[in-house]
């Protein structure tokens, strides 16, 4: 890292220096005239470079005169094709009246032959705004902005000659994830999404379908070696396994070629990524071809995936259900036409329609000499449209669109330059840029904060690292009935949404012409009975099955225990409090029971309503707190039974806030029996503050805290069905966990709060006269209550498995029933037994020591 660091800060460094002294005196030492250009002229002009043809043809030098004139060779119609998908763009643009109105964009472009050296041969000419020997002393490059160039590599040369001026590069089909990097490209951007996503999107296709057991090829370049390198650690995080990592030579040597290929076959890998440019997967798949290497399914990278060149009949028989990644396509009206419109005499001054003539109908104009290779004159009637060429192939539009996007993106910044207004710029003090001169670095700015959505509905615009939001088509290449390739859409992959990757596995077909997904493993799963043994020099997916000593067998899985032969491993049993068990089926007929007794009391109470003690007694807070007591031995049901999201968080919940309620009309209806003596005292105004619709008001906040706890329980930490499975025991236990344990400790917490000084309150007025004082009976109740909830920290935290739960459901009982027994069982008695001392006079009189209830 830190060398990193010290070789970027060089490299900055460098470039200010170079970018210094080219600004003072800018000429190009070597003559660009030899280069073949398109220029159309413009108000404002774009430059471009397109790789149009593959490689540079080589003459020996001398070194004592002039080198010969750069001559490329194999001529590349797919790159034409995205070349003439720009101009239309622009035409397309320059018709249109409401983007860049009154303005027209013009275009230099450029053929960069696909090499390190005439990438930045054309840069430089783009670069250099005047004639040359003029001797000037500034650099005025004839372009603000270059679209371009195609390949990684290629890229990486232009963008750190572009990036000393700060010229705005747009490229259509880089994706090496290295020029994400802002110190060292900081003018790059570009349509076509970094390999980090595409990475991502093949390490995600190799984990849904359970491959372990992987090869990687890399082209030996930028794109290939920073590809495949971040797929390997990628893959290797998700537990697979790389069973080899090969680059393809760039001469495509016969030798080397054949020995990695030989790889594959001794790996035994089934699944195979080829992270390389059509042409250097091209070569493999020759070689693949001649050892006869089937059963193979290959996964590919987005720059060969949809390449013409690989999907002819020769190649069918080991690519058939190839799958990758390609980047989204789109239809562009009236672009078929427009390509078809060429012909050498409506455009006698472009030089690459002429090669372009030439090499699609292997006829000759009289323009340019292919050496010994004789080739007939062109005769005026060829026919473009009847080809049936790549080039005319719209069917696929994905860089091309990339392509298309670039112009777009160019022309929105443009516009949005011509639209500033004064005060409202983005740079400094508000100013806005000089519109009768465009500078590249203020076009920057604007490129980097364009933000629109095209026609097709797909909204364009770039991060703080120059890429465009990752969308993949997952393709498929299948087999159609006159036996040509068709490239099936049978997934999506998109960063933006969740999840990212989505698949049709019923549409695919594998290699072979399979519809079963294939195997790649290192090894397979050890059969029980046996364990895993590694193999030295392998990685951890190759293992050998050995058989167990007495005791040595791999363990089962946590849901599973072995057999008493410890050669299979059986599912464990599930457990928890049920209603068929004893203990559930007990607990159940006790909350039943103090149900019904609830009722019953309740039932006394209505009956009774009028009499004397029903009234003195506050009938209205005591329907309450036997209406809460029932909810509580009711709320013990929903702890017995199978655990579900459902019952988890009704449980503890309806327990503290029935609890809650119940304490609340205790603590209210001892308030009110304390205040009541306080306010036979001379002067006393106490009992204003204590009518019923405070002592509604004082039941309703104490209860409505615990409605907050437990709401607040509910929406941020809910209590969830959880399995509890130890390799020590045979059974799993199926219980609810508490999700949030500090919410369940307020719950309690509060509960022994309103408990507390429920207790408190009803010692201070345990002296008071006997007629009017339950005071005895409710701290009797409340020592009770607090006795089994202080017994019930210990029991619950040291009972296993759904023993907690019992003795939860015990605690509820038990307190329940204390608070139902210790409060109305003395009313009942007096009313039932003894009615006498159900009267107004008896209740009034003072002297009789026996007078309770």
């Amino acid at each position: 890292m830190a060398f990193q660091s010290v070789y970027v800060c060089l490299t900055l460094l460098l470039n200010t220096l170079i970018s210094s002294q080219l600004l003072q005196n800018c000429r190009l030492i070597r003559s660009t005239s030899d280069l073949p250009v398109l220029i159309k002229e413009g108000d404002i002009m774009i430059g471009a470079l397109f790789s149009l043809h593959d490689t540079v043809l080589e003459f020996p030098s001398s070194f004592t005169a002039e080198p010969h004139p750069t001559q490329c060779s194999g001529f590349n119609f797919r790159t034409f094709r995205w070349m003439q998908t720009m101009i239309f763009a622009i035409e397309e643009i320059n018709r249109d009246r409401q983007l860049l109105a009154n303005l027209t964009m013009g275009y230099t472009i450029y053929d960069s032959c696909s090499t390190h050296f005439h990438a930045l041969r054309t840069a430089l000419a783009l670069m250099n705004g005047n004639k040359e020997g003029t001797g000037i002393s500034e650099c005025r490059g004839r372009v603000p902005v270059v679209i371009g160039d195609g390949g990684s590599t290629l890229s990486l040369v232009a963008a750190r000659f572009l990036g000393v001026f700060h010229v705005p590069q747009v490229s259509y089909f880089s994706s090496c994830a290295c020029l994400s990097n802002k110190l060292e490209f900081p003018a790059f951007l570009r349509t076509m999404p970094s390999d980090f996503f595409q990475v991502d999107a093949l390490a995600q296709l190799v984990r849904h379908f359970g491959w372990s057991w992987v090869g990687t090829f890399a082209g030996d370049d930028a794109y290939g070696r920073g590809g495949a390198q971040i797929f390997n650690d990628e893959v290797t995080k998700l537990g697979a396994c790389i069973a080899f990592y090969e680059i393809i030579p760039k001469n495509h040597e016969q030798t080397e070629i054949s020995r990695i290929v030989q790889r594959i076959r001794e790996s035994g890998t089934s699944v195979v990524l080829v992270f390389a440019l059509e042409q250097d997967a091209r070569a493999l798949f020759l070689e693949a071809l001649r050892q006869n290497l089937t059963d193979i399914q290959w996964l590919a990278s987005e720059a060969w995936i949809t390449a013409a060149v690989l999907s002819t009949p020769e190649f069918h028989s080991i690519l058939q259900g190839s799958m990758g990644y390609a980047i989204r396509r789109a239809d562009i009206p009236g672009l078929e036409p427009f390509l078809q419109r060429l012909h050498p005499s409506k455009y006698p001054q472009d030089p690459f329609v002429m090669q372009f003539w030439e090499e699609m109908f292997k006829c000759s104009l009289g323009t340019s000499n292919k050496g010994s290779s004789y080739r007939p004159p062109c005769n005026g009637s060829e026919i473009l449209a009847k080809t049936g060429n790549i080039y005319s192939d719209v069917s696929q539009l994905r860089i091309s669109y990339n392509v298309y996007k670039a112009v777009y993106a160019i022309a929105h910044a443009l516009d949005s330059m011509l639209r500033c207004e004064p005060g409202k710029g983005p740079f400094p003090g508000g100013l806005c840029p000089n519109t009768s001169s465009v500078q590249p670095w203020q076009l920057l700015n604007y490129l980097k904060h364009v933000h629109f959505t095209n026609d097709f509905g797909e909204e364009t615009k770039f991060d703080a690292n120059g890429d465009p939001v990752a969308m993949y088509d997952l393709i498929n290449w299948q087999l159609s009935g006159n036996g040509e390739v068709w490239y099936a859409t049978v997934g999506r992959f998109d960063e933006t949404m969740q999840p990212k990757l989505v698949i049709e596995e019923k549409n695919i077909i594998w290699n072979g012409n399979q519809k079963q997904v294939p195997m790649s493993v290192c090894s397979n799963s050890c059969p029980p009975g046996t364990r895993k043994a590694t193999r030295p020099n392998f990685p951890l997916c190759c293992f050998d099955c050995i058989v167990c000593a007495a005791g040595e067998c791999e363990k089962c899985l946590p849901e599973f225990w072995s057999n008493t032969r410890r050669d299979t491993c059986v599912p464990k049993l599930v457990d928890f409090l049920s209603y068929s068990d004893t203990m559930g089926i007990t607990l159940l007929a006790v909350a039943l029971l103090g149900s019904c007794f609830t009722l019953a009391v309740a039932l006394i109470f209505t009956l009774k309503r009028h009499t004397p003690l029903v009234r003195a007694n506050n009938s209205e807070l005591s329907f309450l707190i036997l209406s809460s007591l029932w909810l509580c031995f009711l709320c013990a049901l929903a702890f017995i039974g199978q655990p579900t999201s459902w019952s988890c968080g009704l449980r503890h919940t309806a327990f503290g806030i029935a609890f809650s309620l119940c304490l609340s009309c205790i603590l209210g209806k001892t308030m009110v029996v304390l205040m009541a003596f306080r306010a036979t005292l001379p002067g006393s105004n106490v009992m204003k503050w204590f009518g019923p619709l405070q002592q509604r008001g004082i039941i309703f906040l104490c209860t409505a805290v615990q409605v907050v706890i437990c709401c607040t329980w509910l929406s941020v930490a809910p209590p969830v069905p959880r399995n509890l499975m130890t390799r020590e025991t045979a059974r799993i236990i199926l219980l609810c966990d508490v999700g949030s344990p500090l919410a369940f400790s307020l719950v309690l917490g509060y509960i022994g709060l309103l408990a507390a000084v429920c207790f408190m309150l009803a010692f201070f007025a345990r002296k008071l006269p006997d007629n009017f004082n339950e005071a005895k009976f409710i701290t009797f109740s409340m020592l009770i209550f607090c006795a089994v909830w202080i017994a019930f920290v210990p029991a619950y935290v040291s009972s296993p498995g759904k023993y907690t739960v019992a003795v939860e459901i015990f605690a509820i009982l038990a307190s329940s029933y204390g608070l139902l027994l210790c409060i109305f069982t003395p009313k009942c008695y007096i009313i039932l037994l003894k009615p006498e001392k159900n009267t107004k006079r008896y209740l009034m009189s003072k002297s009789n020591s026996e007078r309770k209830y």
